[in-house]
């Protein structure tokens, strides 16, 4: 009986395993400034990438890099980008509603007229970020995350310090 439960414990995992790999396809594609909508990115590396108008709407990005880019209307929709790096990127009126940004370090990172309504927030790293005229930025979103001195918000919210 054991023997059968570990020859199924085997099995499972290798069938299971290739679903949560990153597709190498999928990142050459949003390197090319393709739209991948629901891919597999996690671990991505993007830094420097220059997108417009591509849609990675609940697209897998957690732990991925994307330093300095620059995403412009992008629609970033219910994605995770839990703990991704955004340092110094630019998101000018991205879609980041209901996108999973818990624990994303956004250092410097300006988020221009994004919209990022329902964004869970949580443990983000938001020093030096602009989020000047953001849409849908709520003050308990911003509770639940920190920033500094440097951090530029729209006129009546805070933020804790990091």
């Amino acid at each position: 009986m054991l023997k059968q439960i570990l020859t199924l414990a085997v099995i499972a995992s290798f069938t299971v395993a290739p679903a949560m790999a990153q597709s190498e396809s999928d990142i050459a594609k949003v390197r090319d400034g393709q739209s991948c909508q629901g891919c597999n990115l996690f671990q991505a590396e993007l830094t420097f990438q220059d997108a417009e108008k591509i849609d990675l709407s609940q697209a897998r990005l957690r732990q991925s890099n994307l330093a300095l880019t620059t995403f412009d209307d992008v629609n970033l929709s219910g994605a995770n980008l839990s703990i991704a790096n955004l340092f110094g990127a630019r998101f000018n009126r991205a879609n980041f509603s209901r996108a999973n940004m818990q624990n994303v370090i956004a250092v410097g990172t300006y988020f221009g007229s994004s919209n990022l309504s329902g964004a869970d927030l949580s443990g983000a790293n938001l020093s030096g970020a602009d989020l000047t005229i953001v849409k849908g930025l709520t003050q308990p979103q911003l509770n639940r995350a920190c920033g500094d001195g440097y951090t530029r918000l729209p006129k009546g919210k805070t933020v804790p310090v990091c």
